[in-house]
């Protein structure tokens, strides 16, 4: 059954933006190998944590919205939890609130642009 999920990473510091960039671009090949849609994805670039996390103070944030198979979200998150370049991630599924605040969200970026 096809879920709307929504996944967090941090990347690691120690990778320069592009290679950050290329990190999430992985994932986004992975989702899509795997008969998923990516609906919208933001690369927000490296922020501080508020707690040090494997001795890091910073890290690259990037937000996934994605279609996903829910008997494969395991698969994805294993994936995540054996890359070394990922400090921390969280997959959450949405369900109506939670899509229709994606939505509002999304609306509200593009006007500011």
């Amino acid at each position: 059954m096809i879920q709307h999920y929504e996944n967090m990473m941090i990347i690691t510091p120690i990778l320069s933006d592009d290679q950050a960039k290329k990190t999430a671009k992985e994932y986004e090949n992975y989702i899509i190998q795997k008969k998923g849609k990516i609906v919208y994805q933001e690369h927000w670039g490296l922020k501080k944590l508020s707690y040090p996390i494997k001795k890091k103070q910073s890290g690259c944030y990037h937000l996934f919205e994605f279609l996903f198979h829910s008997h494969l979200i395991s698969d994805l998150e294993l994936k995540l939890r054996q890359d070394e370049r990922i400090l921390r991630f969280i997959t959450v599924k949405l369900n109506q609130y939670g899509i229709e605040y994606a939505e509002r969200r999304r609306n509200k970026l593009k006007n500011k642009l």
